[in-house]
């Protein structure tokens, strides 16, 4: 069976760039998750927890999900036969 490789790269792109996003305004709200968005900041330059850095979170996880799983479908499918 083969992948969909975009398929997955989409669904795994927009899943991560929203879980930044959200998780960034929960932070923003109480507090919740800075040690793990402390992570992600030193990851992603000019990310910081604030309404823009959510923005800019989301864009950051969509290119980041987009390439990683894009990159394991497409192997999934090459050492599946």
């Amino acid at each position: 069976m083969k992948l969909n490789v975009k398929g997955l790269a989409m669904a795994g792109g927009v899943l991560w760039g929203l879980c930044v996003f959200v998780i960034t305004l929960i932070a923003i709200n109480n507090g919740y998750g800075t040690e793990f968005l402390g992570l992600v900041a030193s990851i992603y330059p000019g990310y910081e927890i604030s309404a823009a850095g959510s923005v800019i979170g989301l864009i950051y996880g969509f290119v980041d999900g987009f390439i990683g799983l894009y990159i394991f479908g497409w192997l999934y499918n090459k050492f599946s036969k």
